[in-house]
């Protein structure tokens, strides 16, 4: 079967009060996804079934993997099985992501030292980029406008990738991160400068997501949500912008507010 939708329906009970309604629900799909790296099983993603090519080269860009545009060779995606192949550049990354993933699996995820090192290592972000309040606001209620799926599932994330007053590209995932890792992938495919930029986001700003967006250069992370806070600690150190629960005519600027303009 050839993944090509991101939504289907099912049959459910509905009750709401006293009432009973037998009808219809429409839900997101959620597919794994094997990527090979140079001819090897490296990874099985969970993840909404579009923009694969995306998603996978915005996962090595985030891992270190991918650096430059010569580091990757090849990429072919086999839509009909579900598999991702990739041909990169081998490097001392590849190494050290298997090592640390193989040694922090039944469920715990990557271990928090790791995040650290990662923050430790990255150059801080810097630009000339200022917003403001209403620009926020703005970009945060177009991307809410934008969110489609989410507004007939309620079981996804959405990214988009912005100027000061323009959505540039969006994407949507049943996983937070895989929404970042879309908006990385495709500005790597593209070449596209992001020290001017803007990730404009719908879920919760942890660690890892500040990671990412520090691996980007992106200065600037506008969120509908919370953040955590080591992620706000990495901010501060990395020189990112973090804002939150970005709503209506309301914000919370919790790092390097100079960016936003009173």
């Amino acid at each position: 079967m050839v993944w090509q939708v991101n939504k289907t329906s099912t049959k459910i009970i509905k009750i709401k009060g006293d009432k009973i309604i037998s009808t219809e629900d429409t839900i997101v799909r959620e597919v794994p996804i094997t990527l090979f790296l140079n001819g090897k099983e490296f990874v099985t993603m969970v993840c909404s079934p579009q923009s694969l090519e995306e998603l996978t080269v915005g996962f090595l860009c985030s891992e270190g993997l991918l650096q430059s545009p010569s580091d990757l060779k090849d990429i072919k995606v086999d839509l009909e099985n579900g598999l991702v192949y990739i041909e990169a550049a081998e490097g001392e990354a590849e190494t050290k992501f298997l090592k640390r993933n193989i040694t922090s699996c039944c469920g715990r995820g990557r271990p928090v030292f790791y995040f650290v090192n990662d923050a430790k290592s990255m150059n801080t972000v810097t630009t000339k980029l200022l917003l403001t309040p209403g620009q926020v606001w703005d970009l945060s209620d177009r991307l809410e406008q934008m969110s489609v799926l989410f507004q007939q599932t309620g079981g996804v994330h959405n990214a988009a990738l912005c100027a000061a007053t323009e959505v540039i590209f969006f994407y949507e995932d049943v996983g937070r991160h895989n929404a970042v890792d879309k908006i990385f992938g495709r500005a790597f495919l593209n070449q596209i400068p992001l020290e001017d930029k803007i990730l404009v986001f719908s879920g919760r700003v942890s660690s890892e997501i500040v990671i990412k967006v520090g691996k980007m250069g992106v200065p600037v992370i506008i969120s509908r949500s919370a953040p955590t806070d080591l992620a706000l600690e990495m901010a501060e150190k990395l020189g990112i912008t973090v804002v939150g629960f970005a709503k209506g005519e309301r914000m919370n600027v919790y790092t390097h507010p100079e960016r936003i303009l009173g």
